[in-house]
């Protein structure tokens, strides 16, 4: 991740600044954002990716740039009391388990979310916190082991 400013507006004391992240992935996927750090709280301007991002994605994009942002603007992570100032970054992805436990866990998720007549892959891409596309293949591998029936059935 590379953090640089954009600008800063000066006024009546105080200031705005723009910053501009850009997160790149071994992928080659990418994310640009324009963000604003103003009064404590980090605000996004402008947004782009390739590919798309997801709904979920946009949701956790300021977690996921927080921390990098306040560092590079100097924020502090507790006052001379210790009381925590700035919370700090969050993780955007919850930690989910690899290989075979984290097939059952994708199917568990998948099946409850068909069973409540909710969109099965929106619940695994909450649950995970990945893609729709890295969702979609932790759902076809949970499908290969075994965890979940066939997509297409032939007859």
């Amino acid at each position: 991740m590379s953090v640089w400013p954009a600008w800063e507006v000066r006024e009546s004391g105080g200031a705005t600044a723009w910053y501009t992240v850009r997160l790149a992935f071994p992928d080659r996927a990418w994310v640009e954002v324009l963000a604003v750090v103003r009064d404590g709280g980090v605000s996004i301007e402008d947004v782009r990716a390739q590919p798309a991002l997801s709904l979920i994605d946009l949701t956790v994009l300021a977690d996921w740039i927080e921390g990098p942002l306040f560092e590079m603007c100097g924020g502090e992570e507790g006052d001379e009391d210790g009381e925590p100032g700035h919370p700090g970054p969050s993780r955007a992805r919850p930690s989910w388990p690899r290989g075979a436990e984290g097939r059952w866990l994708v199917a568990q998720e998948y099946r409850a979310a068909q069973e409540e007549g909710a969109d099965p892959v929106l619940a695994v891409m909450g649950a995970t916190g990945h893609s729709r596309r890295r969702s979609l293949r932790l759902i076809a591998q949970a499908r290969d082991a075994g965890f979940l029936t066939p997509r297409h059935v032939r007859r």
